[in-house]
């Protein structure tokens, strides 16, 4: 099975991580016809999954979003930043808060705000009053999950407050949200339980006077699988980068999903060793006999997980290998039995399976983790391609430069320089 080139400009560089946004596009195309009748939140957090927050964000916006989700105030801001290229019209939402955050300016730049106590409201409520307009609140509630949120035995007196500041100009009740726990395994009885108490916490709510403009619980796994869950909109985050909530639920495909994110990296050494020769720290794999030997230049430190040494699959010249030994900082090797691919080769860690790569799903597996914990983890080492960045598939490539996985310091989607990387093509 012959590989596929890597795309024309990035071949050169020592790994890599192709975002097709064309799929990201067709991905929020086929959650939001799972919730037709609700509005369409595009979770972009952690920088977009670790596929870049702004490029992704655009791509879910021109397919029909209407709302972005962070999770802190910064990745908020970074959405509102000028040249960000979110339009105006499309709302924003973060919420994870600390007292002390940026209220103010979250105000100032529309974004809406989430409030799980009274410690919140009093602080967006103060940072109203300096920005000289009133706050878009979203009262949170704690309907099972026990994180973030206000328990049932609390919900009045925060409402209670909330209404309070909204009949003093300083704040819009604009949300009432909640979080699901158990959405990702079929049939658990957590959820019903949750969606149950939610609707009280709704109509406790609503008795004492608000008016939210929308309800929302529903993450990627109730979009698939609970449309008593949509109300008014509906969250995803991880699929809209094409990845299925959890095996149980099914695979992308099932869900008419395709992974945006393909990790590869170019072959650094291809050598002839004896049988009998110990490989890697601790030398946790030792050649059958005699073979060659792949060496791969990425490892922990480029969010490959350590975990799945001697396990974690990838494809080398169209053929299935596996991590020989154990995963170092900044590499690994791969038993090729025999076969010499040439330096530079292409090897696919991961992509959306069209040529027998694997998945991150299979990545998961190996490092008994989760798919989200697969593409979140990729490092700022590693360069991020855009492909198909307009949506009628025109333009080149734009591979963005090495960074902090949360994305540039001036929230822009800058594209690597030729100063970025040295004389090897490496960052």
């Amino acid at each position: 099975m012959n590989e596929t080139p890597a795309s024309p400009g990035t071949a050169h560089l020592r790994a890599r991580a192709e975002i097709d946004l064309a799929a990201v596009r067709a991905n929020v195309r086929s959650l939001r016809s799972h919730a037709s009748g609700a509005a369409f939140m595009a979770v972009v957090k952690a920088d977009g999954y670790g596929h870049g927050a702004l490029p992704c964000a655009r791509a879910a916006v021109e397919a029909g979003a209407t709302w972005l989700g962070a999770a802190t105030p910064h990745e908020a801001l970074a959405l509102r930043a000028p040249g960000s290229g979110v339009p105006a019209d499309v709302r924003v939402m973060c919420w994870l808060w600390t007292p002390g955050g940026p209220w103010r300016e979250a105000v100032e730049a529309d974004i809406d705000v989430s409030v799980s106590g009274l410690w919140a409201l009093e602080e967006v409520t103060a940072a109203a009053r300096l920005a000289g307009r009133p706050a878009r609140v979203h009262l949170k509630a704690d309907t099972g999950l026990g994180r973030g949120g206000c328990q049932p035995t609390d919900w009045t007196d925060l409402v209670a407050a909330a209404l309070r500041a909204e009949a003093d100009g300083l704040v819009r009740l604009v949300g009432i949200w909640s979080h699901l726990a158990c959405a990702d395994e079929p049939g658990h009885p957590a959820t019903t339980d949750q969606l149950t108490r939610f609707r009280e916490m709704i109509t406790a709510a609503e008795a004492r006077g608000v008016r939210p403009e929308v309800r929302h619980i529903a993450n990627s796994p109730a979009v698939l699988t609970r449309p008593d869950s949509h109300f008014d909109l509906v969250r995803s985050g991880v699929s809209v980068y094409g990845i299925a909530p959890s095996p149980a639920l099914g695979t992308p495909a099932d869900f008419g999903l395709r992974p945006a994110m393909t990790l590869s990296a170019s072959l650094a050494l291809v050598k002839r060793t004896p049988g009998g020769h110990g490989v890697g720290y601790g030398h946790r794999y030792v050649t059958p006999g005699p073979t060659t030997l792949g060496l791969v230049p990425v490892g922990y430190a480029d969010g490959v997980p350590r975990q799945a040494s001697g396990a974690g699959p990838v494809l080398v010249d169209g053929k299935l290998r596996t991590v020989a030994g154990g995963i170092a900082m900044d590499q690994f090797v791969v038993d090729l039995g025999g076969d010499e691919p040439p330096a530079g080769a292409e090897v696919v860690l991961f992509g959306p399976g069209d040529r027998g790569e694997p998945t991150a799903q299979d990545w998961a597996q190996a490092a008994g983790t989760i798919a989200y914990d697969i593409v979140t983890r990729i490092g700022g080492r590693v360069p991020r391609v855009h492909l198909n960045e307009s949506p009628d598939g025109a333009g080149a490539p734009s591979p963005a430069a090495g960074r902090e996985r949360g994305g540039p310091r001036d929230g822009s989607d800058a594209p690597a320089r030729p100063e970025d990387f040295g004389a090897s093509g490496t960052p």
